[in-house]
């Protein structure tokens, strides 16, 4: 490769690794296994070192961690960087590192432990009292203050029994499997979306603005350094354990010390074989010095110690039999293939079902009922089917197709074009009117509180829900549903009643956002009905209008046309206009001194909700935005405003305070 070639391809890598490493650190959800995100983050090392003059001090390479960002705290500056670990993958990568440490230092001792999959945290005590707590953050420079969330971890211990002048440490924060799977059942059970692993939900979880639900999500915490102490002194890394476990504080579960590779390795191994049958997730086995003052002599990298490395085990994969194929019908039609197997533990959960995607995929893989099949976890999180063993296969097995009938209601089904998608045809099937409606009642669109799956499926059933407009004469039906127990008692009944009433009042961009037309989300129904202002103006327009709408093409202006021209779904229209839906846009516009400008609103206000200064700033022609860039007209900035006000202040983008903001709506402020 030429270094052209290699400038193009550590582009392309930086670009990808930003990506995930924003979803992992950021927004808690990542899509790849750390196993991927470790390959390409090698791939991207490996070029550097063989072309060092590409790299730059942005480089994934070169930083720590995500962005802090403010959630359940203000920004803490670190007392100690809190550094990643030098990722190896093989045993010789392993031995290296082993021999490296005997070359350098006399007769070193190392520990081998578990990396528990969670959310980095330190803990500050000032004789023996805990007064901070803070996340990772950037790593190097600032965390997040969580240490009222932190109180509240049954782990997490707020008075020493062997104090200290000051003592800081660093820990996981993980979930327990059994806490995780508790807090899915209550999101399904509340109609709000489950969380995708163990770590995503500590980490969401730690960043809580209620410490409530912090407490009553149950999390968990190992302790597996101490950062600094002052006030003691220790030698070694199991002595420092052992001062822990005096004060009742939770360190890693069954470390190993051990004396050359052999142990070492043999240390790594056990912990592979074992963590299928642990409580929690682990990532990989951790192998460090035990000698403090070894770890003193050998210091660390921007990034990394030098005296430790994190062995990342390959993906799990285990063999197990397909039982049958399970059809599902989506909210669009679509049907959706689903191998269901003999459980087999992955990443220590039980796993039963993964997706098969469509015919494609099916006909790629040969897989029939009967085979035996290797199934992974894809990013440790989605069960998928990696293989089929043909050499197992049993004699008597026939090819799978997918059938020309929809498995709900019985109507044709036909491909879509141009896809390797089959759809049912009926636009009444059930299977579909149970999604439409969870999308119509859902946050994004008219957005009815507590109106969960759950009770969407049973009214479905009951033949209470035909279609959307029937949630709006529910009310007639109310001392039904009381006898029958299906949303409650009469407390519950009637919650979920008064929320149905108020939703009426919703603006119209919302209803268009619940009809769940494709290719029409809740960006573009505001477009299109700021442009259109009613449903009923809508109705009338042609594609050429639509097309006039800023991000509306012709495929989605014609998904518009297609939606209208169906008797049945202008029947449903009419319907909830006779039941008092409102059919208006309410965001009309009032002026234009923000035309053409994009705002980022941060921190919190004191007079403004967040969604009450979005409004008038796109009453006044403007727009917003989640996060700040080169594009960024300006920064409405409130309390513990965060990185955003440090991103914008380093492009030097203009921050106003919420008294400006005001003071430009009432006086017509010049803006330039």
């Amino acid at each position: 490769m030429d270094k052209k070639q290699a400038a193009a391809k550590i582009q392309d890598l930086r670009g990808q690794l930003e990506y995930h490493i924003n979803l992992y650190y950021n927004m808690d959800s990542p899509e790849i296994s750390d196993y991927e995100y470790d390959r390409m983050m090698q791939e991207l090392k490996s070029l550097e070192k063989e072309f060092p003059d590409l790299v730059t001090t942005d480089s994934p390479t070169q930083k720590v961690g995500g962005q802090a960002k403010r959630e359940a705290g203000i920004l803490v500056r670190h007392n100690v960087p809190m550094l990643s670990l030098q990722d190896v993958f093989s045993r010789e990568e392993v031995e290296e590192f082993v021999q490296e440490m005997q070359e350098q230092l006399d007769h070193p001792e190392f520990v081998v432990e578990y990396k528990i999959d969670g959310l980095s945290m330190a803990l500050r005590y000032e004789k023996g009292e805990l007064k901070l707590a803070l996340t990772r953050g950037d790593g190097i420079n600032f965390g997040e203050d969580v240490t009222v969330n932190a109180k509240v971890i049954s782990d997490v211990k707020r008075k020493l029994k062997v104090p200290v002048e000051y003592l800081e440490i660093r820990g996981e924060v993980y979930m327990k499997n059994k806490d995780f799977n508790h807090v899915n059942e209550m999101q399904e059970l509340k109609g709000k979306k489950i969380f995708a692993n163990p770590r995503n939900c500590a980490a969401g979880t730690l960043r809580q603005l209620d410490s409530k639900i912090t407490k009553e999500r149950g999390l968990s915490m190992f302790v597996f350094n101490i950062q600094q102490i002052r006030g003691m002194e220790l030698k070694t890394h199991t002595q420092g354990y052992e001062y822990l476990k005096q004060n009742g504080i939770p360190v890693i579960d069954n470390y190993q010390v051990c004396k050359n590779k052999e142990e070492v390795w043999e240390a790594i191994c056990a912990i592979g074989e074992n963590r299928g049958n642990l409580e929690y997730d682990i990532d990989g086995a951790v192998v460090k010095l035990n000698s403090l003052a070894d770890r003193e002599k050998l210091g660390a990298t921007s990034k990394v110690p030098r005296w430790a490395v994190a062995y990342k085990y390959p993906p799990e994969e285990k063999e197990t039999t397909l039982l049958d194929i399970e059809l599902s019908v989506g909210r669009t039609g679509r049907i959706t293939p689903t191998a269901i197997f003999e459980p087999v533990r992955l990443c220590g959960t039980s796993v039963s079902r993964a997706t098969l995607h469509n015919q494609d995929f099916i006909h790629e893989l040969d897989i029939r009922i009967g085979d035996k099949i290797m199934v992974y976890k894809s990013g440790e999180i989605i069960p998928k089917v990696r293989k089929v063993l043909k050499e197992k296969r049993p004699e008597g097995t026939t090819p799978y197709y997918l059938p020309q009938t929809c498995p709900v209601c019985g109507a044709e089904t036909q491909w879509e074009k141009d896809t390797a998608d089959i759809k049912c045809t009926s636009p009444n099937c059930p299977a579909q009117l149970e999604r439409r409606i969870i999308n119509f009642v859902g946050r994004d669109a008219m957005d009815i509180k507590g109106f969960g799956t759950v009770y969407v499926e049973e009214l479905v059933r009951l033949n209470y829900l035909k279609d959307a407009a029937d949630i709006y004469t529910l009310k007639e039906h109310r001392e039904e549903l009381i006898a029958q127990g299906i949303i409650g008692k009469e407390k519950n009944t009637d919650k979920l009643l008064d929320a149905i009433e108020k939703s009426k009042e919703n603006d119209a961009y919302q209803l268009l956002t619940g009809f769940g037309i494709p290719n029409v989300g809740k960006a573009a129904a505001k477009s299109i009905l700021k442009e259109f202002k009613s449903i009923q103006n809508l109705r009338e327009a042609d594609v050429e209008a639509l097309k006039n709408v800023k991000d509306i093409g012709e495929v989605s202006a014609n998904c518009i046309l297609n939606f209208f021209k169906d008797k049945t779904n202008c029947q449903m229209v009419e319907r909830m206009e006779r039941c008092g839906v409102n059919m208006q846009t309410k965001e009309q516009s009032i002026g234009n001194q923000f035309q053409g400008m994009t705002f980022v609103v941060t921190g919190t206000l004191s007079s403004l909700e967040r969604k009450e200064a979005v409004a008038l700033i796109e009453q006044q022609g403007g727009k917003v935005s989640a996060s700040v860039s080169k594009k960024t007209s300006m920064l409405l900035a409130g309390e513990n405003a965060g990185s955003k006000l440090v991103k914008a202040q380093e492009l030097g983008i203009r921050v106003i305070t919420e008294e400006e903001f005001l003071a430009m709506l009432k006086q017509q402020v010049a803006v330039e």
